[in-house]
């Protein structure tokens, strides 16, 4: 597998050959369209110029004349009537042309061979040092007709100039790949501490240092990772404590049973013991039974397999028909129960939101001394509906409100010993409210008493 590193240079030393051989090719179409007929213009020109120049020299002077030319950086080639070359200066690659092309020369035509040389894709013309790709003007020395062909020499103007972007080149490509490779260890390195945070995080080690100071989106991603990291952690926390909860409440009741069952065993016991520790054995058995159908609600609520059946319903007739359903809880503490509740119909899933109810008013209950008061108060808004239970019990100091909604816990657990339930009542209220876009919130002081607040949507 090739890793991401090797894969940036390759891709990134590959656009650099693509875009040279893009570039060369547009290179190559602007000469052909811009620049070959500029250039075959002015070489004709300066052919013509020398042609002027070189008539009006004595004749001993014109052999000279065409020779500084040539070292002016220029290849000459002179053909007489008999079809005779000569070069000046330096030789041309390719001294073939057409018989056709010499005579017309001679006759007094000109040629434009930079003109009319043939475009190929890869191959710029101007660089071509062919006899064919010059211009051509006719001469005439003495008595005699000449036909004179001279082209830039490309060695001579250009050869020192060539070397040197050929280095500047080299160095150019040779420093792109070296710096290439290292931009492509510097963008890689944070994505290899990604890698090994993950197999970190995998590994169950939450303990992890990414760099979130860079003002970059690999800050920014690292700055979420972390926080990705702190809340897997943090569920992990939770799951660990959940199945230890979990197995913490099932062991207590399964003691009991067991316990009482091997003494239920003794031979010499009397009818009145047996029944009371059969009384304890069903408890427990309900306790299990209670928790298991508590755990199974939360299951279903967490997994949103649970489809709201949202119906009109009247809020005060539920609200009456929990109260007279733990009319027994409440009477048996002395407690008294003030009801403040409109006649208001609201849009909701009834079930559950009895539960809801049913919840809280157990809390209220449980932590309610004898002779307390609890009350319901409704509070009917534009779009909302405010359901307030308020009991002035034991209450909770802010520590314990912070937990209040975390699965298991039981506040003071000193006292939940003496108080039954699994400490999933608020967890079950708070996620029936969240699913009817509501939202529940408790209000408490140490030894004045405790306010739940659920409030839900019209």
């Amino acid at each position: 597998m090739k890793s991401l590193y090797s894969r940036f240079v390759f891709m990134t030393v590959g656009i650099m050959l693509l875009s040279s051989i893009i570039g060369f090719l547009l290179t190559n179409v602007y000469y052909q369209v811009k620049l070959k007929p500029y250039n075959s213009e002015k070489i004709l020109k300066y052919a013509e110029e020398i042609k002027s120049l070189y008539e009006k020299q004595s004749e001993e002077n014109q052999e000279v004349y065409l020779q500084s030319i040539a070292k002016l950086g220029y290849e000459i080639y002179i053909v007489d009537d008999q079809k005779n070359g000569k070069r000046i200066g330096n030789a041309f690659r390719k001294t073939s042309i057409s018989d056709d092309t010499v005579h017309k020369v001679l006759q007094g035509e000109t040629f434009n061979g930079v003109s009319t040389y043939p475009t190929r894709l890869f191959i710029t013309g101007f660089f071509d040092n062919e006899l064919i790709n010059s211009v051509g003007v006719p001469l005439k020395h003495g008595d005699k007709q000449y036909a004179l062909f001279i082209r830039p020499d490309i060695q001579n103007q250009f050869g020192e100039m060539r070397i040197f972007l050929a280095v500047l080149l080299g160095f150019i490509v040779l420093l792109s790949i070296i710096f290439i490779a290292i931009a492509a260890g510097y963008i890689v390195r944070p994505i290899r501490k990604f890698t090994n945070a993950t197999q970190k995080i995998a590994s169950g080690e939450y303990e992890i240092e990414l760099d979130v100071k860079r003002k970059d989106e690999i800050g920014t991603l690292s700055t979420s990772f972390q926080k990705m990291t702190k809340s897997i952690k943090e569920l992990d926390e939770m799951r660990q404590e959940f199945v230890s909860n979990v197995s913490h409440e099932f062991q207590s009741p399964l003691s009991s049973i067991q316990g009482f069952s091997k003494t239920l065993q003794t031979e010499k016991m009397s009818v009145e013991e047996r029944n009371h520790y059969l009384q304890i054995i069903e408890g427990e058995s309900k306790r299990m039974s209670s928790l298991c159908k508590q755990l199974l609600t939360l299951a279903s609520l967490d997994k949103e397999e649970k489809v709201l059946q949202i119906k009109e319903f009247n809020l005060q007739k539920q609200i009456k028909d929990v109260i007279f359903m733990l009319e027994w809880k409440w009477r048996e503490k002395d407690i008294a129960v003030e009801f403040d509740v409109p006649d208001i119909t609201i849009k909701g899933d009834e079930n559950l939101l009895h539960q809801v109810w049913s919840n809280i008013f157990t809390n209220s209950i449980k932590f309610s001394n004898d002779g307390g008061t609890i009350e319901f108060f409704v509070e009917e808004l534009e779009s909302s509906v405010i359901i307030s239970i308020s009991d002035n019990g034991i209450g909770m100091e802010q520590e314990e409100m912070d937990r209040i909604f975390d699965r298991f816990y039981k506040v003071d657990t000193a006292r939940a010993r003496n108080v039954e339930g699994s400490g999933l009542g608020l967890s079950i209220v708070q996620k029936i409210v969240e699913l009817h876009n509501g939202n529940v919130s408790v209000y408490s002081t140490k030894g004045e008493g405790t306010t739940v607040r659920v409030e839900l949507p019209k």
